[in-house]
């Protein structure tokens, strides 16, 4: 579901949820259930979560799918419009492993009992959107026959008619990104060199502002900054001239931590897995000595008390980051209460002009839940109730704060497990030398006289 030309994403997403939210169609809204959203007000909440996550990652793209829509119909006669709805929510729980906020719509006005199930592009957490691709259909069709199969309901087979298979190749670009990468292997002097390779092997280039490649018969030019960050033509030359920026050593030596060859081999260890232990262990110690050399660490105490400091340093970074994001969470629950405020005060106003009457608040049941809500969480709000666009622009600060933050917390915890990681080698060395000592002496003292 993408944005319609002429159309905002709120209006696209309005139009779309009101339509299967229709009351002739759901019986007056009987047969609507949810998942993580409200029925009433679901396109702005999956427009807040959408805005969330540009927020949070920065990422746009063109074209950009704002949901997905899943149509499920059932054969004539065989299903209940209660045990489609449970089918179609179970189907859409299941599917979205529970990571995306939907709402399923049971359609009853036509004799063929079907579902329409509309779900958020966008994850619970806001920082990753759903992947869709052509596999993602085929799953979806076995997990619709098997929660129908469950319920006794019969399923359409596929590939009873004649027809072709469809087979499953390659992708184009694919295809581009390997002829790349046999050309690089040739090691051509530069960019030129390899479009050269290229043209033999049958591809068409096309020079400009973005130079592109088309394959054997085919109709449209591939540019190469569309194959991916790893084959643009910026990335490519800097390959060719070993100044890639993809290919930047790591900032830390690694090394693992040492094992304990004497309690493996109570455990039942063989020799060969001893052999492969002690040439383990050499090479990690070796690491790890390299790593001490290189931030200066000549003795144990310093190793102690540099691990200590890095210790408290991870721990701050953490705990600021875990005050942010209570903060943002605070701050984006009243932001929702005072947009839930907005859209529900003209029903509550009426309601309250009926004479809070039981019969409208029945008929309203959920706005007016939605409006107490709000007001319960502005009581509990001290001071003057702020604005959504201030409300807005201080999550936006906060979340800069936290992404800057994040940094600095995972350049700490990569630190910080190094340093503690470094001293447990250290000390796992120093007690081997000493039980080897201890042993020596004791094949010494044991050793008889003759």
């Amino acid at each position: 579901m993408h944005v319609n030309k002429g159309m905002t994403v709120n209006q696209c997403m309005s139009a779309r949820v009101r339509y299967i939210n229709d009351d002739e169609k759901t019986e007056d809204g009987e047969y609507v259930t949810t998942y993580a959203c409200n029925a009433l007000i679901a396109d702005s909440e999956f427009a807040n979560a959408k805005r969330e996550y540009l927020q949070k990652t920065g990422r746009q793209y063109k074209g950009d799918i704002i949901a997905y829509q899943i149509r499920q119909s059932f054969k004539p006669g065989e299903v209940t419009p209660a045990e489609a709805n449970q089918i179609g929510y179970e189907t859409a729980m299941r599917f979205t492993k529970g990571q995306h906020a939907f709402i399923c719509c049971t359609h009853t006005d036509h004799e063929h009992i079907h579902n329409h199930i509309i779900y958020n592009a966008v994850n619970l957490d806001c920082d990753r959107k759903f992947k869709d691709s052509w596999f993602c259909g085929i799953g979806l069709r076995r997990l619709s026959d098997i929660i129908c199969l469950e319920h006794g309901l019969s399923v359409i087979e596929p590939f009873k008619h004649r027809g072709i298979r469809p087979r499953y190749e390659k992708s184009y670009r694919a295809n581009i990104r390997e002829a790349v990468d046999k050309a690089l292997l040739q090691n051509p002097k530069d960019f030129d060199a390899l479009l050269q390779i290229l043209m033999n092997e049958g591809y068409e280039v096309k020079r400009g502002k973005h130079t592109a490649l088309r394959g054997h018969d085919r109709k449209n030019f591939v540019r190469f900054r569309t194959l991916g960050e790893k084959y643009s033509e910026e990335n490519i030359k800097n390959i060719l001239e070993g100044t890639s920026p993809n290919e930047e050593k790591s900032t830390g030596r690694e090394f693992d931590i040492l094992i304990n060859l004497q309690e493996k081999l109570r455990q039942g260890k063989g020799k060969g897995y001893e052999n492969w232990g002690k040439k383990f262990n050499n090479k990690a110690i070796m690491n790890t000595l390299l790593f001490l050399d290189e931030k200066g660490i000549r003795s144990y105490d310093k190793l102690c008390e540099l691990a200590d400091m890095k210790a408290e340093e991870f721990h701050a970074s953490s705990d600021s980051i875990k005050e942010l994001e209570s903060r943002i969470t605070e701050l984006k629950e009243l932001r929702q209460h005072i947009i839930n405020y907005s859209k529900t005060r003209k029903t509550y106003e009426n309601y309250r002009k009926a004479g809070y009457s039981k019969k409208f608040y029945e008929a309203h049941r959920e706005e007016i839940t939605i409006h107490k809500a709000a007001k319960e969480a502005f009581n509990k709000h001290e001071g003057k109730l702020p604005t959504v666009k201030d409300l807005s622009k201080e999550v936006s600060e906060l979340m800069a704060r936290k992404k800057k933050g994040y940094r600095e917390y995972k350049l700490a915890r990569e630190e910080h497990k190094k340093l503690q990681q470094a001293k447990k080698n250290v000390e796992m060395f120093l007690e081997l030398e000493k039980q080897n000592k201890e042993q020596k002496k004791k094949r010494v003292i044991d050793c008889p006289v003759r």
